[in-house]
């Protein structure tokens, strides 16, 4: 049994122990600077690291402290540093934390804490152990070393460690510490040789912003109890605390919530020094070795939630509830059985802010020009801190960072999640609880649901629909007809005395995706594709972004931000690219050129030429937000209003598409009387062959899915009619996203955040077709650089003649080196082989076409690698004959459907 020792006097000399790493400078000062470029609001791990990096390069920025450096939740943290993460951004900002910490000493002449004594990974299962694999693969294809491990291996490297009680090990020995203490004073040191100024005792009092002309929120200053500070860039480093900062700055809410977080620091164990940190996921523990000492500690079922962390507390810890921690003592003693004889010399209990996905929040707050956010960090700041200050001083100065942030930016919550208190405190506690979990590529979470739904939701459950959510959107995962099966109320996984759901049917059904393998859904997803392939399916895109771009400027907007040539195109739908001032792909698009229409929500009444622009619901916030964010830089008078809850999308692709479709419209649907990539208005009837009432709505010719087929963009408060008259239609099949993403990928469509990111040039991923090689779009001279020059890495096709799942994180080999990792991996069932998509390296220098075709290509999947053949293109009809409805080989195309209304008329049809 352990030896716990609750002496009040140990916990006393540990608090005075932290509080002793003290920066050699006292900031006391009576007044505050009356200026700054840069104002940083609190004295943690990531505010420290974040004045670090902006004052060396050259920003006069401030950081201002309520009490004293630390005292908030960075003294108390463990400070453990890993290597490898289930994706590629969290291992290079590791990588870029590991190197910060490591030179920290060189640059300010005093030890910052740093000790690299590696990690080892601890695996009890089967599928564990393929998780690790799949960290080891991704870990060679990004020069992270790392070594699989025997049980007996793994002991003589930690000799404390039961062999009997798991199945491997990963050791990783770039892994280390970082004594948080040390690390802020160094930090701190730099940044003061570097022009930096820090106030501690300087409690901030509000934040102060002004609507410019254009009616937008900006920034002006500080408010301090020792001054004013004008400022137009403020950066929120409050930790547990961000909440309370953001609401100074008039932000009602941050999807932000502080938990009771503990470890325990055991007795001296002479064996363990110098040993590896161990995390062990199967049963949610970490040891972190400290000497001759080890801390102990993990993520419990039944965490404790903090309603708010007072402001008055500092270097404050709480008494450890042993009834919820007790947990990780038995996990412990379990691993290492010595652990189990040892003392418990102090316990350390202390406030930590958790958020919905367990990703930090990062960047511009989307309603509030100059607030950046650098808080929510899981526990894990002193690991990721060092790394994401680098993005965030690039962030603040150029205006967006050089990595691919999207998955820890502010912007990818909607203001619907945010302002739903209920859903931040069950997706937090879920994130919490799960934070040792296996990442599946195709799990969904439990908590949290039901945020968003579209008009159509109740109808497709009924339907059998099981649902995904995206950004809190409920969309359709995949049917299982006669089946109705409903996400539930979230039940706290029963702790707390919250009975379990009775229903348990939709937590059933999403462990059918919990393997590494092919989905126990595999197969009805693939009925799903290949019915859309072969005759007709019904997609419901709801939950799509919509928004209509107006006003005076909108021309010049729609000028700056979208890549295609927009002029000239009346009714057309254009593909497009927003872009960064980098040259970096921050959405992609359609965008329908307008000019008023009739007043209803699919056709509104505006003065001037508009924009119905349509981007992934998953990225609509983000969207959205960087055009904003071009109005309020240029100062343009122009409008974006969101409609995505006002209109409905109904997708209907297949070589039966057009055929279906024409039953319920009198619209010409030919290749003549509606082109590819045309919009019109048209009017669906009820039923075919009836008088009953028609609905009109907006049809887009395009297709997702490399299919014939069109878009309906309908009022919401149509759309059910208009849903049961076309699902009544025989031969048209309901199917899901799993099928359309699967579907996409086959065709070669790209999609955003996945193989398609802000850190890829359009040149770079076969986008040069959509950038207009005239007009001054924002990225511009990055692309025609990439034209002129050639890039360093190139976006292909990958396919597998093993059948082999890929999801995306896979090592490319060509001709046995790594060259690069797949972005997205699928299965093409039309091909009926796995497919991956994912961009070549060759070293820093030009990736030709020569180089591409010419090498031997090999994917490595869990640590095993399988021959693969390489393709410019997608090998699914390259030519697009398919969205043209010529369907040869299928015995038909578009001129040999049976006869119709409006079948050769011309635009317009006989409307």
């Amino acid at each position: 049994m352990f030896k716990v020792i609750k002496d009040a006097g140990i916990r006393c000399k540990v608090n005075n122990y932290l509080k002793s790493f003290r920066v050699e400078k006292k900031f006391a000062s009576t007044d505050v600077v009356s200026s700054a470029d840069v104002v940083i609001i609190g004295g943690g791990i990531a505010g420290c690291n974040t004045l670090y990096q902006l004052s060396k390069r050259g920003v006069n920025a401030v950081l201002l402290e309520r009490h004293k450096l630390t005292s908030g939740t960075t003294w108390h943290t463990a400070g453990l540093v890993w290597s490898l993460r289930p994706c590629d951004l969290e291992v290079r900002l590791l990588q870029d934390s590991r190197d910060v910490y490591s030179s920290l000493e060189k640059e300010t002449g005093d030890y910052a804490g740093w000790i690299n004594n590696g990690g080892m990974f601890i695996s009890r299962s089967k599928v564990r152990t393929e998780e690790y694999m799949r960290l080891h693969t991704l870990g060679k294809a990004m020069g992270i070393p790392s070594e699989v491990l025997a049980p007996k291996d793994a002991q003589k490297l930690f000799p404390l460690l039961d062999p009997s009680v798991f199945k491997m090990a990963l050791y990783s020995p770039q892994d280390g510490t970082i004594d948080p203490s040390m690390a802020c004073n160094a930090l701190v040191k730099a940044a003061t040789k570097n022009g930096g100024k820090v106030y501690e005792d300087c409690p901030v009092i509000d934040v102060h912003y002004a609507h410019n002309i254009l009616g937008n929120k900006e920034v002006t200053g500080v408010h301090t109890d020792k001054g004013f500070i004008k400022t137009k860039c403020v950066v929120n480093c409050g930790g547990a605390w961000g909440p309370r900062i953001a609401r100074f700055a008039g932000i009602p809410s941050l999807p932000l919530i502080p938990f009771k977080h503990a470890y325990v620091v055991s007795d001296a164990v002479p064996e363990i020094r110098n040993c590896p940190n161990i995390r062990d996921h199967d049963v949610s523990l970490y040891i972190k070795i400290q000497g001759e000492t080890c801390q102990i500690g993990g993520y419990e079922n039944n965490p404790i939630i903090l309603d708010q962390v007072p402001d008055n507390i500092q270097f404050h810890l709480y008494e450890l509830d042993w009834d919820v921690f007790n947990v990780h003592m038995q996990s412990a003693a379990n691993l290492c059985p010595k652990l189990g004889t040892v003392g418990i010399k102090s316990t350390v209990c202390g406030p930590e802010s958790f958020t919905p996905d367990h990703k930090p929040l990062l960047g511009e707050d989307p309603n509030l020009f100059g607030l950046y956010h650098n808080c929510g960090y899981n526990s894990a700041g002193m690991m990721f801190s060092a790394g994401t200050a680098i993005q965030m001083a690039e962030w603040i100065i150029s205006g967006r960072p050089h990595y691919n942030m999207f998955t820890f930016d502010i912007a990818r919550f909607t203001q619907g999640q945010m302002s739903r208190a209920h859903w931040v405190r069950e997706s937090s506690h879920e994130a919490y609880v799960r934070n040792y979990s296996i990442v599946f590529p195709h799990d969904e979470p439990l908590a949290g649901r039901d945020c968003s739904h579209d008009a159509l939701h109740q109808e497709l459950v009924e339907d059998g629909a099981v649902m995904q959510v995206r950004a809190g959107w409920e969309r359709p995962g995949f049917y299982l007809p006669g089946e109705k099966i409903r996400v539930q109320q979230y039940d706290w996984g029963g702790t707390n005395d919250y009975p379990r759901n009775l229903d348990q049917r939709y937590e059933d059904v999403v462990k059918g995706d919990y393997t590494f393998g092919f989905s126990k859904h595999h197969d009805l997803i693939g009925k799903e594709a290949l019915a859309c392939r072969n005759a007709a399916a019904m997609f419901n895109m709801s939950y799509y972004g919509k928004f209509y771009l107006t006003g005076p400027d909108a021309q010049r907007v729609a000028g700056l931000a979208f890549t295609a040539d927009l002029a000239n195109t009346e009714n057309k739908v254009v593909y497009s690219l927003l872009l960064n001032d980098k040259g970096g792909v921050e959405a992609d698009l359609t965008v329908s050129i307008l000019d008023g229409g009739s007043g209803q929500l699919h056709e509104p009444i505006f003065k001037g030429r508009g924009y119905y622009v349509v981007t992934s619901g998953f990225s609509a916030n983000h969207a959205c937000a960087m055009l904003r964010r071009v109005i309020q830089k240029y100062k343009l008078r122009a409008t974006i209003t969101d409609v995505t809850k006002q209109l409905a999308i109904l997708s209907i692709n297949g070589p039966d598409s057009q055929r279906i479709l024409q039953r319920y419209t009198d619209a010409g649907l030919s290749n003549d009387a509606f082109a590819l990539n045309t919009h019109r208005s048209i009017r669906i009837y009820k039923a075919p062959n009836s008088d009953n009432k028609t609905y009109t709505c907006r049809a887009l010719r395009v297709s997702w899915s490399g299919e014939l087929g069109w878009e309906l963009h309908i009022p919401s408060s149509h759309a059910i009619q208009v849903y049961k008259s076309l699902s009544s239609a025989k031969g048209l099949t309901n199917a899901g996203w799993r099928a359309l993403t699967s579907l996409s990928a086959e065709k070669g469509y790209h999609l955003w955040n996945s193989d398609l990111r802000t850190d890829d040039n359009p040149i770079e991923a076969n986008l040069g077709f959509t950038c207009r090689k005239g007009g001054e779009y924002i990225g511009n001279e990055h692309v025609t650089k990439a034209r002129t020059n050639g890039v360093t890495k190139k976006y292909a096709f990958f396919t597998l003649d093993d059948k082999v799942a890929l999801f995306g994180q896979e090592a490319i080999y060509r001709n046995g080196e790594p060259v690069g990792y797949l972005r997205r991996g699928d299965y093409a069932y039309h091909l009926d082989c796995p497919i991956g998509i994912g961009y070549v390296n060759n070293k820093g220098s030009i990736v030709t076409k020569n180089y591409l075709q010419e090498g031997q290509y090999e994917i490595e999947v869990m640590g095993k690698r399988y021959k693969a053949k390489l393709h410019l293109k997608s090998p699914f009809d390259p030519n697009g004959q398919r969205l043209l409805g010529n369907y040869g080989n299928l015995g038909m195309d578009e001129n040999t459907h049976e006869p119709h209304a409006g079948q050769n008329e011309k635009s317009g049809g006989v409307e």
